[in-house]
């Protein structure tokens, strides 16, 4: 028989589960899922896809593959809340404390374009909730970043940059020019808000802008070569969110669980090692570096990873 491997998500954090089959049962499944989460049967409920939807599992006897799950889907746990006029007291026992977590949803990236400037269209994203549709926003970023650099050379010196000040802002207003520490310090402090970096290489994130203390924060996901937004996805199907306050432990929480999944999944690129391939000229370059130099001396911005 088939085995099957889901990605399960509860209050408490993920795990896998690849003990059932395709030809288990929907009640077997059930039950697995039960004592994985703690949540009794009867007020089990499973969600998944984008956004995620209640799954109908309520015939017992039928395989899970006749269900709508296949394997490698994500599983959202939830525990059906009680009416008040049905639930009784039960007595908390002694070593059990309460689950300080109560996560509103899920987090979820939304893929930019890979055009050598997601870092400033992640940006805009999360302090906006929408993609840029008049093309306007990046060239303005770009400019801005580079009149905060002139406004301050000492701050921002050649030592810092790792070229000279008017070059670098002249470098960076450019399109093909790839944004990254430097741009995401800038930004968080000309906006006043925590820029929180997933950096699914090393499973961390790093905040620019913490040592501010900044009452809001956002959240990209870095790769190792591309930025893309994080939202997060309301179970109860509201609007999307992108700015959280710092001190919510619950959406910090999920970033550091986002951050090792991605690792361990290797959603990540080897800057040193990965081969890139210009689209344009068919000329194979190995590593970031040969990229933007490439870049810079043709004008070719297409490249694809091989």
């Amino acid at each position: 028989m088939t085995g099957f491997a889901l990605r399960i998500k509860t209050k408490t954090g993920h795990q896998i589960v690849n003990n059932i089959t395709k030809d288990s049962t929907v009640e077997e499944l059930k039950q697995v899922l039960s004592n994985l989460s703690s949540i009794p049967i009867n007020r089990l409920q499973i969600l998944t896809g984008f956004p995620p939807k209640l799954l109908d599992l309520s015939r017992g006897n039928e395989p899970i593959g006749s269900s709508g799950i296949t394997s490698g889907d994500t599983l959202i746990l939830e525990e059906k809340l009680i009416p008040d006029n049905e639930q009784q007291d039960v007595p908390m026992l002694e070593n059990e404390v309460e689950n300080p977590f109560d996560y509103p949803g899920i987090l979820m990236k939304h893929i930019v374009p890979s055009d050598n400037s997601c870092l400033f269209t992640s940006v805009h994203f999360v302090l906006n909730g929408k993609i840029d549709e008049s093309g306007s926003v990046n060239p303005y970023l770009r400019q801005l970043v580079a009149e905060t650099i002139k406004s301050d050379r000492e701050l921002y010196n050649e030592a810092i940059l790792g070229k000279p000040v008017d070059t670098y802002c002249i470098w960076i207003q450019d399109d093909k020019s790839w944004g990254g520490a430097i741009e995401l310090s800038i930004l968080a402090n000309h906006y006043g808000m925590e820029i929180a970096v997933i950096d699914t290489i090393n499973a961390i994130i790093n905040k620019f802008g913490e040592d501010q203390n900044y009452p809001h924060r956002v959240f990209l996901l870095f790769d190792g070569i591309h930025y893309d937004p994080i939202f997060l996805e309301p179970f109860n199907g509201g609007k999307i969110q992108t700015i959280f306050p710092t001190d919510d432990d619950r959406i910090l929480q999920l970033a550091e669980q986002l951050a090792h999944e991605a690792k361990s999944s290797r959603q990540f690129t080897d800057v040193n090692k990965f081969t890139l391939k210009c689209m344009v000229c068919n000329v194979l370059l190995k590593g970031q570096v040969a990229a933007q130099e490439h870049a810079q001396s043709t004008g070719h911005a297409n490249f694809g990873e091989v």
